[in-house]
């Protein structure tokens, strides 16, 4: 597989290189600035509550907000797709990646010019920009592939979208080889695989859409959305965001907790992006054994009984100690997840032909809607609820002095007040992080950050007294937040599970799941 993508890389530079090899190419390293682009932010989370001061559900929210500006423009742009073609919806997505980037970086002068809020916005703003290039790319990368290979659209999409936890895997070794360094640099390494797919597709000559190819209009592509067969794909859709998205937006600060270390859940994350990125080029092979619904059917067992075991490493399942637990139980997790979206995706593509860039755009727009509106803000409430109502049992006192000033809510009808991440990590290290902080403020005379730090210095004069009755119920209630919050998320899959199960049943008493092509049909004018 390795052999196989460093083959397509050197052929990108050679002049023989084929107009196809070079577009999916390009499309595969878009996935891999995606990539890393959400694994880097979530590396990060933990330094953004600490420097900012959000509790986990604002972090969940930012997160959040980011995922569902991929959902909300990714129909919309489908709809650009069929009508401008891919080169314009490519060159979009290069836009808002750029401009993501530079909006990102305001945040620390406007944390300072306004406060916390002003800092939540901007980092709101500046992930859901890069969301909406993810959008972009989403609508015009899927039917691109989808027509460049029309004879083996799932094992294609699987390789295009190992170029995801290919970024992943990239942007958590820039937390590693970076630590160390300010979040920004962290964050931006993902404009090096930008400017390399920019060049790689400009210029390009890109083949006519479905619906051009096959002298489809708008009315005839839509008639696919009456199939109970493709709500019922959608509905599924929208768990595999909720489960896929939405918990890596966390797993790495989820699982650094359960270790006692950050730097052992950016490993594991690491390791689990690894697999995906070698098993989705081998998925041609496993089709055709088992069919896209059974790979479906047993990728989503394998994700709850990854994510249940997960929320007990290290406590119930203990084997070989909590690292050991941890890596078996992610490793079974990580298997479980490969698959979800590149197949799915299949799916439709290869029995709702008719559909093009419409209903692949829908899939993607549940998914992501899903995985931004509940997969990370709940992963975040739930986190925020358990910990909260644990610390409110064990150490009521310790609870008031570190919940959050405000209360988070979930969908405008859950409310929870959290633990303020900045007290928590001044907990974590004594202080010392905190003194360093202020230090530094004074030496320079620079107004950075007064208000935040000076209020947390005179919080901690008081609630230093209390650390030796403090830190063992709060780090407690912090795990117990984080591992009741992977147990809930695994009754998804669970039902993902049934899901597949009852498509399998149907499509066996229809004689069996098979592809559908298309008839050849004279092109129309653009529509």
């Amino acid at each position: 597989m390795m052999q196989r993508f460093s083959q397509l890389i050197i052929m990108a530079h050679s002049n023989s290189v084929s107009n196809s090899n070079r577009l999916f190419l390009g499309s595969f390293l878009i996935l891999v600035a995606a990539g890393m682009g959400f694994s880097a932010r979530g590396a990060i989370l933990g330094t953004w509550g600490a420097e900012f001061g959000f509790t986990q559900s604002e972090l969940g929210v930012i997160t959040g907000f980011g995922l569902t500006g991929f959902g909300l423009t990714v129909v919309f742009f489908s709809v650009l797709t069929e009508r401008l073609g891919y080169g314009v919806l490519i060159a979009l997505t290069f836009f808002f990646h750029a401009v993501s980037g530079l909006v990102t970086l305001a945040a620390v002068p406007v944390f300072h010019a306004f406060g916390k809020e002003g800092a939540f916005w901007c980092l709101t703003i500046g992930t859901s920009m890069f969301a909406v290039g993810n959008g972009a790319s989403e609508a015009a990368i899927n039917p691109l592939v989808a027509v460049l290979h029309p004879t083996e659209r799932t094992h294609r999409l699987n390789i295009l979208h190992a170029g995801y936890p290919g970024g992943l895997i990239l942007g958590a070794l820039m937390g590693v080889l970076l630590k160390g360094a300010r979040w920004e640099i962290i964050l931006l390494t993902y404009l090096v695989p930008t400017v390399i797919y920019g060049v790689l597709m400009f210029g390009q000559k890109f083949p006519a859409s479905q619906a051009r190819k096959h002298n489809m209009g708008m009315s005839t592509m839509l008639k696919d959305f009456a199939s109970p067969v493709l709500l019922f794909l959608l509905l599924l859709m929208a768990m595999v965001g909720f489960v896929e998205l939405g918990t890596d937006s966390w797993i790495q600060n989820i699982t650094g907790s359960l270790m006692a270390d950050p730097q052992k859940g950016l490993y594991l994350f690491i390791w689990t992006s690894s697999m995906m990125f070698v098993l989705r080029f081998v998925a041609g092979p496993i089709v055709h054994r088992i069919s896209p619904l059974g790979l479906l059917f047993a990728s989503a067992c394998f994700g709850a009984t990854g994510l249940f075991f997960l929320s007990e490493a290290g406590a119930k399942f203990n084997l070989g100690g909590p690292m050991v637990a941890a890596s078996l139980a992610a490793t079974v997790y990580g298997i479980g997840k490969t698959f979800y979206w590149p197949t799915m995706l299949g799916v439709v593509a290869e029995r709702f032909p008719r559909g093009g860039a419409y209903t692949l755009g829908a899939m993607g727009c549940v998914a992501t809607l899903s995985a931004g509106l509940l997969g990370g803000p709940a992963i975040g409430y739930m986190q925020d609820y358990f910990a909260s109502q644990d610390l409110q049992e064990k150490a009521p006192a310790a609870y008031e002095r570190y919940r959050a000033d405000k209360e988070n809510s979930l969908l405008w009808i859950f409310h929870v007040r959290g633990l303020d991440g900045s007290k928590v990590a001044v907990l974590a290290d004594n202080g010392s992080q905190l003194s360093e902080d202020l230090r530094l403020l004074q030496e320079s005379a620079k107004p950075e950050q007064k208000m935040h730090l000076a209020s947390l210095r005179d919080w901690w004069k008081g609630a230093r007294a209390e650390t030796a009755q403090d830190s063992a119920p709060v780090n407690e209630a912090t795990l117990r937040g984080g591992r009741m919050a992977l147990r809930c998320t695994a009754f998804v899959p669970v039902t993902m599970a049934l899901g597949y199960l009852l498509l399998i049943l149907y499509f066996k008493a229809k004689g069996g799941y098979k592809q559908i092509h298309l008839e050849e049909t004279p092109p129309i004018a653009p529509l």
